[in-house]
């Protein structure tokens, strides 16, 4: 069905449902647990029965209780993660910097624990710092603070401009909602309609997938409008009705530092 959007695509879906279909019943014989004719012999049905009656029912185990803080190299505790962004969000960070949807405070993107410098691998006790990364839309940088979990210091901040990594929920949620207020939008909430028979009024009712759009990438230039993007935030989507057919967005970029829509020619 055409619309000034796209199409639902509900081919690719039934596509790849039928790949998997042929991935499962074309395995090799040693694979599903058999030997084809020239392999070796296959096991007869009282051995067969006897291994099923010597196989142990599996036991769920609960996950071990997770300690406040970590040792070497083991990955951030949830405790480390949270003390991280907060000593990270200082306080005049938070009033100089904005999100996303423009409300006080950078746009936390991941937190993740820091590489160990060359005289500190093989240390028997390794300091442990935390990396949180942000993007600030108030001046589109992308920002990095080191946090000493040791001292409780913020050891490092590393402000870059031009770099784009990939956006967070949050992000996508928001370009979705611009993308829904713009005119350009019109033909996802029909195409919406058609496959669902309901208005689409909320990004959640969408299953959104969202990747960095840069000016100039691949054959098409791009109109003026998003010619910024790589400097500013700006985002493709990929789309598709919760449990049902993707509708395609790709066409579209939004551009969330300037809350801008375009479409490719």
């Amino acid at each position: 069905m055409h619309r000034h959007l796209g199409k639902v695509v509900a081919g690719a879906a039934v596509a790849i449902t039928a790949t998997a279909v042929m991935v499962g019943v074309t395995l090799p014989g040693s694979a599903s647990g058999e030997e084809g004719s020239g392999g070796g012999p296959q096991s007869s049905s009282a051995e067969q029965g006897q291994a099923a009656r010597q196989q142990q029912p599996g036991v769920v185990e609960e996950a071990p209780e997770q300690g406040r803080t970590g040792s070497g190299r083991d990955p951030l505790t949830d405790d480390e993660m949270k003390r991280a962004q907060s000593l990270a969000a200082g306080r005049d960070f938070r009033m100089s910097s904005e999100d996303v949807k423009g409300a006080k405070g950078p746009e936390r993107l991941s937190t993740d624990l820091a590489e160990l410098s060359p005289d500190e691998v093989g240390a028997a006790d390794p300091p442990r710092r935390a990396e949180v990364t942000y993007y600030d839309y108030k001046d589109d940088t992308y920002v990095t603070k080191t946090v000493d979990l040791g001292s409780g210091k913020v050891t490092g901040t590393d402000t870059q401009r031009g770099v784009q990594p990939p956006p967070n929920r949050d992000e996508v949620m928001e370009a979705a909602r611009l993308l829904m207020a713009d005119k350009l939008g019109e033909g996802l909430k029909k195409d919406f309609k058609d496959a669902t028979g309901k208005a689409l009024t909320r990004p959640d009712q969408l299953t959104v997938t969202g990747f960095v759009y840069r000016a100039g990438e691949g054959s098409n230039p791009g109109p003026a409008s998003v010619q910024d993007c790589g400097k500013h935030r700006c985002v493709r989507l990929f789309t598709r009705v919760v449990n049902g057919p993707w509708i395609d967005a790709r066409q579209m970029v939004v551009d969330l530092s300037a809350h801008r829509v375009t479409k490719l020619g």
